[in-house]
Protein backbone atom coordinates (compact mmCIF):
# COMPACT_ATOMS: atom_id res chain seq x y z
CA UNK A 1 0.00 0.00 0.00
CA UNK A 2 1.39 3.13 -0.80
CA UNK A 3 0.91 6.75 -0.11
CA UNK A 4 0.30 10.28 -2.73
CA UNK A 5 4.04 10.25 -2.98
CA UNK A 6 4.67 6.16 -3.38
CA UNK A 7 6.12 5.33 -0.69
CA UNK A 8 5.45 2.14 1.06
CA UNK A 9 3.09 2.99 4.18
CA UNK A 10 2.24 -1.03 4.58
CA UNK A 11 3.28 -4.77 3.03
CA UNK A 12 0.64 -7.63 4.07
CA UNK A 13 0.16 -10.87 2.67
CA UNK A 14 -2.95 -13.03 2.46
CA UNK A 15 -4.75 -16.07 0.78
CA UNK A 16 -7.35 -14.42 -0.18
CA UNK A 17 -5.71 -11.22 -1.05
CA UNK A 18 -9.69 -9.73 -1.94
CA UNK A 19 -10.84 -10.74 1.35
CA UNK A 20 -8.03 -9.40 3.02
CA UNK A 21 -8.44 -5.71 1.32
CA UNK A 22 -11.73 -5.50 1.16
CA UNK A 23 -11.69 -5.49 5.37
CA UNK A 24 -9.69 -2.42 5.25
CA UNK A 25 -12.30 -0.68 3.41
CA UNK A 26 -14.85 -2.22 5.78
CA UNK A 27 -17.70 0.26 7.68
CA UNK A 28 -17.04 -2.03 10.74
CA UNK A 29 -13.53 -1.29 10.92
CA UNK A 30 -12.93 0.25 14.10
CA UNK A 31 -9.15 -0.08 14.93
CA UNK A 32 -7.90 4.23 14.56
CA UNK A 33 -4.37 2.78 13.52
CA UNK A 34 -6.21 1.02 10.18
CA UNK A 35 -8.45 4.07 9.84
CA UNK A 36 -5.08 5.82 9.79
CA UNK A 37 -3.65 3.87 7.05
CA UNK A 38 -6.50 3.74 4.76
CA UNK A 39 -7.15 7.84 4.59
CA UNK A 40 -3.20 7.72 2.97
CA UNK A 41 -3.78 4.99 1.18
CA UNK A 42 -3.25 6.39 -3.14
CA UNK A 43 -2.81 2.86 -4.82
CA UNK A 44 -2.13 -0.90 -3.79
CA UNK A 45 0.39 -2.92 -5.63
CA UNK A 46 0.15 -6.75 -5.66
CA UNK A 47 2.75 -9.37 -6.54
CA UNK A 48 1.85 -12.89 -6.17
CA UNK A 49 3.83 -15.48 -5.08
CA UNK A 50 3.51 -19.66 -5.82
CA UNK A 51 3.42 -20.20 -2.05
CA UNK A 52 2.00 -19.21 1.07
CA UNK A 53 6.06 -19.84 2.11
CA UNK A 54 7.21 -17.31 -0.56
CA UNK A 55 4.38 -14.84 0.38
CA UNK A 56 6.03 -14.92 3.97
CA UNK A 57 9.47 -14.50 3.02
CA UNK A 58 8.65 -12.15 0.48
CA UNK A 59 6.44 -9.74 3.68
CA UNK A 60 9.04 -10.21 5.94
CA UNK A 61 12.11 -8.97 3.28
CA UNK A 62 9.97 -6.07 2.48
CA UNK A 63 9.20 -5.13 5.68
CA UNK A 64 13.02 -5.44 6.60
CA UNK A 65 14.30 -3.24 3.81
CA UNK A 66 11.03 -0.47 3.92
CA UNK A 67 10.20 -0.32 6.87
CA UNK A 68 6.86 0.84 6.39
CA UNK A 69 5.31 3.23 8.61
CA UNK A 70 2.04 0.85 9.52
CA UNK A 71 4.26 -2.43 10.23
CA UNK A 72 4.97 -3.79 12.68
CA UNK A 73 8.47 -3.48 13.10
CA UNK A 74 11.38 -5.36 15.29
CA UNK A 75 14.75 -3.34 15.19
CA UNK A 76 17.46 -6.19 15.72
CA UNK A 77 21.14 -5.47 14.25
CA UNK A 78 23.57 -6.79 16.52
CA UNK A 79 24.90 -10.11 15.19
CA UNK A 80 24.78 -12.92 17.93
CA UNK A 81 27.91 -13.99 19.37
CA UNK A 82 28.86 -17.89 20.04
CA UNK A 83 31.74 -19.87 21.48
CA UNK A 84 33.94 -21.39 19.10
CA UNK A 85 36.05 -24.67 19.81
CA UNK A 86 38.55 -25.14 16.85
CA UNK A 87 39.52 -28.48 15.78
CA UNK A 88 42.53 -27.92 13.91
CA UNK A 89 44.97 -27.65 16.63
CA UNK A 90 47.02 -30.10 18.69
CA UNK A 91 45.34 -28.03 21.95
CA UNK A 92 42.46 -26.56 20.64
CA UNK A 93 41.12 -23.31 21.87
CA UNK A 94 37.83 -22.30 22.89
CA UNK A 95 36.87 -18.57 22.87
CA UNK A 96 34.66 -15.88 21.78
CA UNK A 97 33.15 -15.56 18.53
CA UNK A 98 30.85 -13.21 16.39
CA UNK A 99 30.62 -13.39 12.65
CA UNK A 100 29.58 -15.96 10.18
CA UNK A 101 30.69 -19.66 11.23
CA UNK A 102 32.98 -20.52 8.54
CA UNK A 103 36.03 -22.10 10.89
CA UNK A 104 36.45 -25.99 11.16
CA UNK A 105 35.43 -26.69 14.86
CA UNK A 106 32.28 -26.58 16.94
CA UNK A 107 30.06 -23.88 18.12
CA UNK A 108 28.33 -23.20 20.89
CA UNK A 109 24.82 -20.63 20.98
CA UNK A 110 23.84 -18.09 20.38
CA UNK A 111 23.88 -16.25 23.28
CA UNK A 112 21.46 -13.96 24.18
CA UNK A 113 23.79 -10.87 24.89
CA UNK A 114 28.15 -10.65 24.63
CA UNK A 115 27.89 -11.09 28.68
CA UNK A 116 26.42 -14.49 28.74
CA UNK A 117 28.90 -15.81 26.44
CA UNK A 118 31.85 -14.42 28.23
CA UNK A 119 29.89 -15.65 31.77
CA UNK A 120 29.99 -19.16 30.12
CA UNK A 121 33.31 -18.70 28.58
CA UNK A 122 34.62 -17.94 32.18
CA UNK A 123 32.89 -21.11 33.48
CA UNK A 124 34.03 -23.62 31.28
CA UNK A 125 37.63 -22.18 31.98
CA UNK A 126 37.27 -22.61 35.54
CA UNK A 127 35.94 -26.08 35.45
CA UNK A 128 37.94 -27.26 32.90
CA UNK A 129 41.01 -25.13 32.25
CA UNK A 130 41.24 -24.78 28.77
CA UNK A 131 43.17 -22.15 27.08
CA UNK A 132 41.54 -18.74 25.93
CA UNK A 133 44.66 -17.69 24.58
CA UNK A 134 45.43 -15.82 21.02
CA UNK A 135 48.10 -18.53 18.82
CA UNK A 136 50.28 -15.90 18.81
CA UNK A 137 50.84 -15.26 22.40
CA UNK A 138 50.22 -19.27 22.49
CA UNK A 139 53.50 -20.19 20.68
CA UNK A 140 56.00 -17.77 22.14
CA UNK A 141 55.57 -18.50 25.80
CA UNK A 142 58.47 -20.01 27.60
CA UNK A 143 56.61 -19.72 30.80
CA UNK A 144 53.26 -20.33 32.00
CA UNK A 145 51.23 -17.00 32.27
CA UNK A 146 49.35 -15.80 34.78
CA UNK A 147 46.20 -18.08 34.13
CA UNK A 148 48.16 -20.65 34.71
CA UNK A 149 48.61 -19.54 38.39
CA UNK A 150 45.05 -18.32 38.90
CA UNK A 151 44.31 -21.99 38.09
CA UNK A 152 42.47 -21.22 34.52
CA UNK A 153 44.90 -23.26 32.57
CA UNK A 154 46.66 -26.32 32.45
CA UNK A 155 49.90 -24.42 30.66
CA UNK A 156 49.37 -26.56 27.52
CA UNK A 157 52.22 -23.79 25.76
CA UNK A 158 54.92 -24.99 27.98
CA UNK A 159 53.86 -29.04 27.75
CA UNK A 160 52.53 -28.79 31.52
CA UNK A 161 49.59 -31.32 29.78
CA UNK A 162 49.43 -34.02 27.84
CA UNK A 163 47.70 -33.96 24.43
CA UNK A 164 45.65 -37.10 25.90
CA UNK A 165 44.64 -35.39 29.07
CA UNK A 166 43.65 -31.98 27.45
CA UNK A 167 41.54 -33.58 25.15
CA UNK A 168 39.83 -35.31 28.07
CA UNK A 169 39.33 -31.89 29.29
CA UNK A 170 38.28 -30.62 26.42
CA UNK A 171 35.76 -33.79 26.31
CA UNK A 172 34.28 -32.71 29.58
CA UNK A 173 34.05 -29.15 28.19
CA UNK A 174 32.06 -29.80 25.52
CA UNK A 175 29.84 -32.20 27.36
CA UNK A 176 28.97 -29.38 29.41
CA UNK A 177 28.50 -26.86 26.70
CA UNK A 178 25.74 -29.61 25.08
CA UNK A 179 24.00 -29.35 28.22
CA UNK A 180 24.59 -33.45 29.49
CA UNK A 181 25.87 -32.01 32.38
CA UNK A 182 24.94 -35.40 34.68
CA UNK A 183 27.15 -37.51 32.35
CA UNK A 184 29.91 -35.29 33.12
CA UNK A 185 29.17 -35.80 36.46
CA UNK A 186 29.17 -39.70 35.84
CA UNK A 187 32.47 -39.27 33.80
CA UNK A 188 34.08 -37.45 36.54
CA UNK A 189 33.19 -40.17 39.24
CA UNK A 190 35.28 -43.35 37.78
CA UNK A 191 38.58 -40.86 37.37
CA UNK A 192 38.45 -39.12 41.08
CA UNK A 193 37.84 -43.40 42.82
CA UNK A 194 40.46 -44.41 41.00
CA UNK A 195 42.88 -41.37 41.98
CA UNK A 196 41.97 -41.95 45.50
CA UNK A 197 42.42 -45.73 45.15
CA UNK A 198 46.08 -45.06 44.12
CA UNK A 199 46.53 -42.54 46.71
CA UNK A 200 46.87 -39.37 44.23
CA UNK A 201 44.78 -37.16 46.65
CA UNK A 202 45.60 -34.07 45.16
CA UNK A 203 44.49 -35.20 41.74
CA UNK A 204 40.88 -37.19 43.55
CA UNK A 205 40.91 -33.28 45.24
CA UNK A 206 40.79 -31.42 41.77
CA UNK A 207 37.96 -33.95 40.43
CA UNK A 208 36.09 -33.73 43.35
CA UNK A 209 35.81 -29.33 43.18
CA UNK A 210 35.08 -29.82 39.51
CA UNK A 211 31.85 -32.17 40.47
CA UNK A 212 31.25 -29.84 43.11
CA UNK A 213 31.60 -26.52 41.04
CA UNK A 214 29.23 -28.57 38.46
CA UNK A 215 26.79 -29.45 41.11
CA UNK A 216 26.00 -25.44 41.93
CA UNK A 217 25.94 -24.48 38.23
CA UNK A 218 22.90 -26.97 37.94
CA UNK A 219 21.45 -25.58 41.18
CA UNK A 220 21.55 -22.06 39.71
CA UNK A 221 19.93 -22.24 36.73
CA UNK A 222 16.55 -21.11 36.39
CA UNK A 223 15.34 -23.70 33.51
CA UNK A 224 17.27 -27.05 33.41
CA UNK A 225 15.85 -29.91 31.56
CA UNK A 226 17.60 -33.24 30.45
CA UNK A 227 18.14 -32.27 26.87
CA UNK A 228 16.77 -30.00 23.95
CA UNK A 229 16.95 -26.93 22.45
CA UNK A 230 13.85 -24.26 23.03
CA UNK A 231 12.83 -20.29 22.27
CA UNK A 232 10.26 -19.30 24.89
CA UNK A 233 8.26 -16.25 23.55
CA UNK A 234 6.27 -14.12 25.64
CA UNK A 235 4.48 -10.89 24.49
CA UNK A 236 2.52 -8.10 26.91
CA UNK A 237 0.89 -4.89 26.17
CA UNK A 238 0.31 -2.17 28.14
CA UNK A 239 -0.99 1.47 27.16
CA UNK A 240 -0.55 1.20 23.13
CA UNK A 241 3.22 -0.19 24.14
CA UNK A 242 4.68 -4.14 23.40
CA UNK A 243 7.10 -6.04 25.01
CA UNK A 244 8.73 -9.59 23.29
CA UNK A 245 10.79 -11.39 25.79
CA UNK A 246 13.07 -14.53 24.11
CA UNK A 247 14.38 -17.00 26.66
CA UNK A 248 17.27 -19.30 24.88
CA UNK A 249 17.42 -22.82 26.13
CA UNK A 250 20.11 -24.96 24.94
CA UNK A 251 21.31 -28.11 25.41
CA UNK A 252 18.72 -27.92 28.13
CA UNK A 253 20.40 -24.97 29.91
CA UNK A 254 19.30 -21.82 29.92
CA UNK A 255 21.39 -18.95 28.43
CA UNK A 256 19.48 -16.26 29.14
CA UNK A 257 17.35 -13.80 27.71
CA UNK A 258 16.78 -10.73 25.25
CA UNK A 259 14.24 -7.80 25.50
CA UNK A 260 12.15 -6.20 21.92
CA UNK A 261 10.17 -3.21 22.27
CA UNK A 262 8.14 -3.36 18.27
CA UNK A 263 7.55 -0.37 16.98
CA UNK A 264 4.13 0.38 15.46
CA UNK A 265 2.22 -1.56 18.18
CA UNK A 266 -0.91 0.87 18.79
CA UNK A 267 -4.30 -0.85 18.14
CA UNK A 268 -1.99 -4.40 17.28
CA UNK A 269 -3.34 -7.61 19.02
CA UNK A 270 -0.69 -9.50 21.17
CA UNK A 271 -1.47 -12.21 18.31
CA UNK A 272 -0.38 -10.20 15.82
CA UNK A 273 3.07 -8.87 17.25
CA UNK A 274 3.80 -12.91 17.82
CA UNK A 275 3.35 -13.16 14.45
CA UNK A 276 5.39 -10.02 13.36
CA UNK A 277 8.51 -11.55 15.75
CA UNK A 278 8.46 -15.13 14.61
CA UNK A 279 8.37 -13.64 11.08
CA UNK A 280 11.06 -11.02 10.99
CA UNK A 281 13.46 -12.77 13.57
CA UNK A 282 13.89 -16.25 11.97
CA UNK A 283 13.17 -15.34 8.48
CA UNK A 284 16.26 -12.89 8.20
CA UNK A 285 18.87 -14.04 5.88
CA UNK A 286 21.43 -13.47 8.65
CA UNK A 287 23.53 -16.27 8.95
CA UNK A 288 23.56 -16.47 12.89
CA UNK A 289 20.28 -16.77 13.61
CA UNK A 290 19.38 -20.13 14.96
CA UNK A 291 15.92 -22.16 14.92
CA UNK A 292 15.43 -24.54 17.22
CA UNK A 293 13.24 -27.41 17.00
CA UNK A 294 10.68 -26.00 19.60
CA UNK A 295 9.54 -22.46 20.18
CA UNK A 296 6.94 -22.01 22.96
CA UNK A 297 4.69 -18.86 22.43
CA UNK A 298 2.19 -16.90 25.02
CA UNK A 299 0.26 -16.40 21.78
CA UNK A 300 -0.47 -18.52 19.04
CA UNK A 301 0.72 -16.77 15.85
CA UNK A 302 -1.88 -16.13 13.01
CA UNK A 303 -0.88 -19.14 10.00
CA UNK A 304 0.79 -21.32 12.53
CA UNK A 305 0.78 -24.42 10.18
CA UNK A 306 2.26 -22.50 7.71
CA UNK A 307 4.83 -20.68 9.65
CA UNK A 308 5.91 -24.17 10.43
CA UNK A 309 6.24 -25.49 6.89
CA UNK A 310 8.28 -22.54 6.48
CA UNK A 311 10.94 -22.51 9.65
CA UNK A 312 11.47 -26.15 9.01
CA UNK A 313 12.15 -25.56 5.56
CA UNK A 314 14.67 -22.83 6.36
CA UNK A 315 16.31 -25.00 9.32
CA UNK A 316 16.23 -28.44 7.57
CA UNK A 317 14.65 -30.12 10.85
CA UNK A 318 10.66 -30.24 11.90
CA UNK A 319 9.85 -27.14 13.39
CA UNK A 320 7.20 -26.81 15.98
CA UNK A 321 5.21 -24.12 17.42
CA UNK A 322 3.49 -24.25 20.69
CA UNK A 323 1.26 -22.03 22.64
CA UNK A 324 -0.97 -24.64 24.81
CA UNK A 325 1.73 -26.02 27.18
CA UNK A 326 1.99 -28.49 30.31
CA UNK A 327 4.08 -29.27 33.28
CA UNK A 328 7.22 -26.97 33.66
CA UNK A 329 6.71 -25.60 30.50
CA UNK A 330 3.69 -23.67 31.79
CA UNK A 331 6.24 -22.39 34.85
CA UNK A 332 9.11 -21.29 31.99
CA UNK A 333 6.38 -19.06 30.28
CA UNK A 334 4.81 -17.83 33.05
CA UNK A 335 8.47 -16.92 34.16
CA UNK A 336 8.57 -15.12 30.50
CA UNK A 337 6.03 -13.55 30.44
CA UNK A 338 6.91 -11.79 33.90
CA UNK A 339 10.00 -10.86 32.68
CA UNK A 340 8.24 -9.44 30.09
CA UNK A 341 5.66 -7.41 31.92
CA UNK A 342 8.59 -5.89 34.14
CA UNK A 343 10.48 -4.74 31.24
CA UNK A 344 7.38 -2.61 29.73
CA UNK A 345 6.76 -1.40 32.79
CA UNK A 346 10.25 -0.13 33.48
CA UNK A 347 9.78 1.37 30.11
CA UNK A 348 6.93 2.78 30.70
CA UNK A 349 8.47 4.65 33.84
CA UNK A 350 11.94 5.72 31.87
CA UNK A 351 9.20 7.17 29.27
CA UNK A 352 7.48 9.35 31.84
CA UNK A 353 10.75 10.18 33.72
CA UNK A 354 12.05 11.58 30.74
CA UNK A 355 9.19 13.00 29.46
CA UNK A 356 9.42 14.83 33.22
CA UNK A 357 12.82 15.86 32.69
CA UNK A 358 12.44 17.45 29.05
CA UNK A 359 9.26 19.53 31.03
CA UNK A 360 11.37 20.43 34.05
CA UNK A 361 14.23 21.57 30.98
CA UNK A 362 12.03 23.87 29.52
CA UNK A 363 11.06 25.14 32.48
CA UNK A 364 14.19 26.23 33.77
CA UNK A 365 15.42 27.85 30.71
CA UNK A 366 12.25 29.83 30.68
CA UNK A 367 11.79 28.51 26.66
CA UNK A 368 8.43 29.43 25.47
CA UNK A 369 7.67 25.97 22.80
CA UNK A 370 8.23 22.35 24.32
CA UNK A 371 11.35 20.76 23.74
CA UNK A 372 10.76 17.65 21.84
CA UNK A 373 14.48 17.01 19.91
CA UNK A 374 17.69 17.94 21.69
CA UNK A 375 21.07 17.95 19.79
CA UNK A 376 24.43 18.19 21.37
CA UNK A 377 27.82 18.63 19.54
CA UNK A 378 31.37 17.78 21.13
CA UNK A 379 34.91 18.22 19.86
CA UNK A 380 37.69 15.03 20.82
CA UNK A 381 41.58 15.32 19.76
CA UNK A 382 44.81 14.33 21.28
CA UNK A 383 46.87 17.58 20.95
CA UNK A 384 44.96 18.81 18.11
CA UNK A 385 45.61 14.99 16.03
CA UNK A 386 42.63 13.13 14.45
CA UNK A 387 39.84 16.07 15.81
CA UNK A 388 36.38 14.12 15.22
CA UNK A 389 33.21 16.06 16.28
CA UNK A 390 30.38 14.35 17.30
CA UNK A 391 26.20 14.94 17.44
CA UNK A 392 24.48 12.99 19.50
CA UNK A 393 20.55 12.89 19.45
CA UNK A 394 17.71 12.91 22.19
CA UNK A 395 14.05 13.17 21.56
CA UNK A 396 10.77 12.83 23.03
CA UNK A 397 11.33 9.22 23.48
CA UNK A 398 14.81 9.01 24.63
CA UNK A 399 17.79 8.46 22.35
CA UNK A 400 18.11 8.54 19.00
CA UNK A 401 21.01 6.60 18.18
CA UNK A 402 19.90 6.27 14.71
CA UNK A 403 20.35 10.28 14.00
CA UNK A 404 23.97 9.97 15.34
CA UNK A 405 26.43 11.42 13.60
CA UNK A 406 30.30 11.76 13.01
CA UNK A 407 32.46 14.62 11.76
CA UNK A 408 36.20 14.02 10.74
CA UNK A 409 37.30 17.61 11.03
CA UNK A 410 39.39 18.70 8.14
CA UNK A 411 41.43 21.74 7.29
CA UNK A 412 41.41 23.74 11.11
CA UNK A 413 44.70 24.71 13.11
CA UNK A 414 45.40 21.66 14.96
CA UNK A 415 43.48 22.45 18.52
CA UNK A 416 41.67 25.03 17.68
CA UNK A 417 38.33 24.11 19.35
CA UNK A 418 36.31 27.55 18.29
CA UNK A 419 36.97 26.73 14.50
CA UNK A 420 36.18 22.92 14.85
CA UNK A 421 32.97 23.37 16.20
CA UNK A 422 32.03 25.95 13.35
CA UNK A 423 32.96 23.59 10.87
CA UNK A 424 30.93 20.99 11.78
CA UNK A 425 27.51 23.03 12.95
CA UNK A 426 27.85 23.99 9.25
CA UNK A 427 28.23 20.83 7.63
CA UNK A 428 25.55 19.28 10.41
CA UNK A 429 22.69 21.90 9.48
CA UNK A 430 23.82 22.90 6.03
CA UNK A 431 22.73 19.25 5.08
CA UNK A 432 20.34 19.18 7.45
CA UNK A 433 18.61 22.36 5.11
CA UNK A 434 19.23 20.78 1.95
CA UNK A 435 17.55 17.15 2.66
CA UNK A 436 14.69 19.05 4.71
CA UNK A 437 15.23 17.19 7.95
CA UNK A 438 14.26 17.26 10.79
CA UNK A 439 15.83 20.39 12.97
CA UNK A 440 15.98 20.34 16.68
CA UNK A 441 14.34 22.70 19.30
CA UNK A 442 17.42 22.81 21.34
CA UNK A 443 21.39 22.70 20.57
CA UNK A 444 23.35 21.73 23.17
CA UNK A 445 27.52 22.54 23.02
CA UNK A 446 29.93 21.43 25.65
CA UNK A 447 31.79 24.64 25.94
CA UNK A 448 31.92 27.86 27.01
CA UNK A 449 31.30 31.69 25.52
CA UNK A 450 33.62 31.14 22.57
CA UNK A 451 32.64 28.00 21.08
CA UNK A 452 28.94 29.45 21.60
CA UNK A 453 29.48 32.86 20.03
CA UNK A 454 31.01 30.88 16.73
CA UNK A 455 27.83 28.30 16.68
CA UNK A 456 25.62 31.35 16.66
CA UNK A 457 27.47 32.98 13.88
CA UNK A 458 27.11 29.64 11.89
CA UNK A 459 23.31 29.34 13.17
CA UNK A 460 22.41 33.23 11.82
CA UNK A 461 24.85 32.52 8.41
CA UNK A 462 22.46 29.31 7.83
CA UNK A 463 19.27 31.26 9.07
CA UNK A 464 18.54 28.90 12.31
CA UNK A 465 18.93 31.51 14.69
CA UNK A 466 15.73 30.84 15.85
CA UNK A 467 16.71 27.60 17.60
CA UNK A 468 17.38 27.69 20.94
CA UNK A 469 21.37 27.53 21.55
CA UNK A 470 22.98 26.73 25.33
CA UNK A 471 26.09 26.39 26.04
CA UNK A 472 27.34 23.98 29.05
CA UNK A 473 31.00 25.23 30.32
CA UNK A 474 32.46 22.93 33.73
CA UNK A 475 31.81 24.43 36.86
CA UNK A 476 34.52 25.03 39.22
CA UNK A 477 37.14 21.77 39.63
CA UNK A 478 35.17 20.06 36.66
CA UNK A 479 32.36 18.77 39.25
CA UNK A 480 29.65 17.02 38.09
CA UNK A 481 26.49 19.55 39.62
CA UNK A 482 28.39 22.49 39.14
CA UNK A 483 27.95 23.51 35.23
CA UNK A 484 26.85 27.00 34.14
CA UNK A 485 24.93 27.32 31.15
CA UNK A 486 25.66 29.72 28.87
CA UNK A 487 22.34 30.91 26.97
CA UNK A 488 22.72 32.46 23.18
CA UNK A 489 20.33 34.84 23.38
CA UNK A 490 22.32 37.28 26.09
CA UNK A 491 20.41 36.25 29.17
CA UNK A 492 22.52 35.67 32.71
CA UNK A 493 24.68 32.56 32.91
CA UNK A 494 22.44 30.16 34.92
CA UNK A 495 23.40 27.35 37.44
CA UNK A 496 20.98 24.67 38.30
CA UNK A 497 21.03 23.04 41.39
CA UNK A 498 22.77 19.83 41.96
CA UNK A 499 19.60 17.74 42.13
CA UNK A 500 17.58 19.64 39.43
CA UNK A 501 16.10 16.65 37.08
CA UNK A 502 16.81 19.28 33.95
CA UNK A 503 20.66 19.06 34.91
CA UNK A 504 20.85 15.45 35.04
CA UNK A 505 19.09 15.20 31.53
CA UNK A 506 21.74 17.51 30.08
CA UNK A 507 24.65 16.13 31.88
CA UNK A 508 23.33 12.59 30.37
CA UNK A 509 23.40 14.03 27.31
CA UNK A 510 26.78 16.18 26.79
CA UNK A 511 28.26 12.79 28.49
CA UNK A 512 27.33 10.92 25.77
CA UNK A 513 27.87 13.28 23.20
CA UNK A 514 31.44 13.09 24.87
CA UNK A 515 31.40 9.44 24.65
CA UNK A 516 30.65 9.24 21.00
CA UNK A 517 32.73 12.12 20.26
CA UNK A 518 35.81 10.15 22.05
CA UNK A 519 35.11 6.56 20.59
CA UNK A 520 35.55 8.27 16.59
CA UNK A 521 38.16 10.07 17.72
CA UNK A 522 40.45 7.06 19.02
CA UNK A 523 39.05 4.91 15.88
CA UNK A 524 40.64 7.54 13.40
CA UNK A 525 43.81 7.85 15.70
CA UNK A 526 44.48 4.23 15.58
CA UNK A 527 43.78 3.92 12.03
CA UNK A 528 46.19 7.00 10.88
CA UNK A 529 49.05 5.62 13.42
CA UNK A 530 48.51 2.02 12.10
CA UNK A 531 48.32 3.89 8.43
CA UNK A 532 51.93 2.54 6.45
CA UNK A 533 54.13 5.50 5.50
CA UNK A 534 53.37 3.79 1.65
CA UNK A 535 49.74 4.33 1.38
CA UNK A 536 51.01 8.26 1.15
CA UNK A 537 53.15 7.54 -1.89
CA UNK A 538 51.47 7.98 -5.53
CA UNK A 539 51.53 5.03 -7.25
CA UNK A 540 51.84 2.89 -4.68
CA UNK A 541 48.67 0.21 -4.41
CA UNK A 542 48.45 -3.13 -2.57
CA UNK A 543 50.13 -5.24 -4.42
CA UNK A 544 53.24 -3.41 -5.02
CA UNK A 545 53.08 -2.86 -1.55
CA UNK A 546 53.06 -6.58 -0.96
CA UNK A 547 56.42 -6.76 -3.69
CA UNK A 548 58.44 -4.54 -1.94
CA UNK A 549 57.59 -5.77 1.81
CA UNK A 550 58.16 -9.19 0.55
CA UNK A 551 61.28 -7.86 -1.43
CA UNK A 552 62.98 -5.86 1.41
CA UNK A 553 61.63 -8.21 4.38
CA UNK A 554 59.51 -5.71 5.83
CA UNK A 555 59.23 -2.18 6.36
CA UNK A 556 62.77 -1.46 7.84
CA UNK A 557 64.19 -3.13 5.23
CA UNK A 558 62.59 -0.81 2.79
CA UNK A 559 63.02 2.12 5.08
CA UNK A 560 67.00 2.01 4.54
CA UNK A 561 66.84 0.84 1.14
CA UNK A 562 68.32 3.21 -1.49
CA UNK A 563 67.17 4.61 -4.87
CA UNK A 564 69.03 1.97 -6.71
CA UNK A 565 68.01 -0.98 -4.43
CA UNK A 566 64.17 0.02 -4.60
CA UNK A 567 64.20 0.35 -8.42
CA UNK A 568 65.43 -3.29 -8.70
CA UNK A 569 62.19 -4.31 -7.30
CA UNK A 570 59.62 -5.35 -10.29
CA UNK A 571 57.37 -2.36 -11.28
CA UNK A 572 59.19 0.15 -9.54
CA UNK A 573 61.07 2.75 -11.77
CA UNK A 574 63.68 5.53 -10.85
CA UNK A 575 60.80 8.30 -10.58
CA UNK A 576 58.58 6.00 -8.12
CA UNK A 577 61.63 4.67 -6.38
CA UNK A 578 62.82 8.29 -5.50
CA UNK A 579 59.29 8.92 -3.67
CA UNK A 580 59.22 6.54 -1.36
CA UNK A 581 63.32 7.08 -0.69
CA UNK A 582 61.88 10.53 0.24
CA UNK A 583 58.82 9.49 1.89
CA UNK A 584 60.60 7.58 4.59
CA UNK A 585 63.45 10.32 4.81
CA UNK A 586 61.63 13.46 4.50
Amino acid sequence: MLDSEGKVIYVGKARNLKKRVRSYFSKKQAAMKTRALVRQIRSIEVTVTHTEGEALLLENNLIKELKPRYNIVFRDDKSYPYLYLCSDQDFPRLSFFRGARRGKGRYFGPYPSAGAARRALNLVQKLFQLRQCEDSFFKNRSRPCLQFQIKRCTAPCVDYIGKSEYAEDMKYAVMFLEGRNEDVIDALLTPMQAAADKLDYERAAHYRDQISNLRKVLEQQHITTPKGEIDIIACSMYSGMACIQIFYIRGGLNLGNRTFFPGNTKDSLSEDIVTAFISQYYLSARSDRQIPPTILVSHKPDGQDMMETVLSSQSGRKVKIQQAVRGERVLWMKMAMENAAIALQQRQRQKENHHDRLDALRQSLCLEEAVERIECFDISHTSGEATVGSCVVFGSEGVLKSDYRRFNVKNVAPGDDYAAMQQVILRRYTRMKKEEGKLPDLILIDGGKGQINRVRESLQELQLDNIALIGVAKGLGRKPGLEVLILSDGRKEVRLAANSAALHLIQEIRDEAHRFAIFGHRQQRRKKRNRSVLEDVGGIGAIRRQQLIRHFGGMQGIASAGIEDLAKVSGINKNLAQKIYDAFHS
